[in-house]
């Protein structure tokens, strides 16, 4: 045989077993619906017991409140005070400026 006959024949058969897999059964049996119903009813349980968990950390998860945040303040705004030798910051400036220490405000 040659091969354009080969590869004809290998086409049909691929072409036909493409069409053929669409066409598989979709019936649903008791069975499988009983296990669709436990699977959906452990995975409700695993999401409950999962909310609880999050809230059980969530008091454990420092606040932004606690000391040594420092807020963050806008340009132009006091963000040090002098106290002698030393500089301490009231706020946080942003990315774009930096708290000057000759002024001690945002610039």
């Amino acid at each position: 045989m040659d091969s354009s006959g080969v590869l004809l024949r290998l086409l049909c058969i691929g072409l036909m077993s493409v069409m053929c897999r669409g066409q598989a059964s979709h019936e649903v049996s008791a069975e499988d619906f009983g296990a669709q119903n436990s699977a959906a009813a452990a995975e409700k349980e695993l999401v409950d017991a999962m909310e609880a968990l999050l809230v059980k950390m969530q008091s454990r998860l420092p606040s932004n409140e606690k000391r040594g945040m420092i807020p963050p303040c806008g340009m132009g705004d006091r963000c040090a005070l002098r106290h002698g030798p030393r500089i301490g910051k009231l706020c946080d400036c942003g990315r774009v400026s930096s708290c000057n220490s000759f002024l001690l405000k945002c610039l």
